[in-house]
């Protein structure tokens, strides 16, 4: 996996100047756009569209300062307006761009290359399960991605469920955990630079269709998961236990993400200093590029 990434890189260098579509980047690491920029982000520390930015910004700033023109160098890099493009340096390297011109200001910002970094010593508890196809009946809502602390709309969501509406979920229950699952998918573009939706749903597991108005059902598709256990003061220990999966488990397992939802539960139990969750990450046996 490592070895598609920085053949991403490497093609990302060579088309600074063009459109970098979604299809070219799942063709290139072999997962779909939305689970690659979530590796991405998880292992970069920032989105690949901030990174793709960047690099272009930077390349601009050595052509201002070999003599290209402000404006040749705003349309090159597919920015609509002096204006525009201005804005967006300035943001980035402090300077205006006429600036940099008249006084050879460099700011640089180099090409991203990945390695395995062996680190900390920290083994992560998991384990590869089987599922067959089952459904989530429960109730949804487009909700503002958040990254960190407690997503407040999500808490309206859980408060608004009517006691019939958790009666009937009840009644349907009838597979692992038993209790309250959280499903997130259909993100907006944004959602790496924490900007724009994704629909939540809370609800619970069962074999059965559900047969109230008042309650939604999407389906999730037979898969092999990996679950992680994790405990800890919530949500922090939830969302780290996320990000070590994107950026450390995932790159040196033998798995990658498949498409479907992830679902995450957590036993409120306890303490909130003492919180047990599970993170399930459907995934799939990575295939050889030699094979064959």
């Amino acid at each position: 996996m490592l070895q598609e990434f920085n053949n991403l890189m490497d093609y990302i260098e060579t088309h600074l100047t063009e459109k970098i579509s979604g299809k070219d980047i799942s063709k290139i690491v072999g997962l779909s756009d939305y689970h690659f920029k979530r590796m991405f982000s998880y292992m970069a520390g920032m989105s690949l569209n901030e990174y793709i930015k960047n690099r272009r910004l930077s390349v601009a700033n050595v052509e201002l300062i070999n003599g290209a023109k402000v404006t040749d160098i705003a349309y090159k890099y597919g920015y609509q307006s002096i204006e525009g493009f201005s804005r967006a340096f300035r943001e980035w390297s402090g300077f205006l761009p006429s600036e940099v011109t008249k006084n050879k200001i460099q700011k640089s910002f180099p090409k991203f290359s990945f390695f395995i970094d062996i680190r900390g010593g920290v083994s992560m508890e998991f384990k590869i399960e089987k599922k067959e196809k089952f459904n989530i009946a429960g109730v949804s809502k487009r909700v503002p991605i958040q990254f960190e602390g407690e997503n407040n709309a999500i808490l309206q969501l859980a408060q608004s469920i009517t006691e019939q509406q958790r009666k009937e979920m009840h009644q349907l229950a009838d597979l692992y955990p038993h209790q309250v699952l959280n499903v997130s998918y259909d993100f907006d573009d944004g959602f790496l630079e924490e900007k724009g939706f994704l629909t939540h749903m809370i609800g619970f597991a069962t074999t059965k269709e559900n047969p109230f108005d008042d309650l939604e059902q999407i389906s999730i598709e037979e898969s092999l998961w990996a679950i992680f256990p994790n405990q800890g003061p919530f949500p922090a220990t939830l969302q780290e236990t996320t990000a070590k999966i994107y950026s450390e488990w995932l790159p040196s397992s033998d798995y990658e993400v498949a498409d479907i939802p992830g679902i995450s539960f957590t036993n409120h139990n306890d303490t909130s200093e003492n919180v047990y969750s599970e993170i399930w990450m459907p995934v799939k046996k990575k295939v050889s590029d030699k094979l064959g």
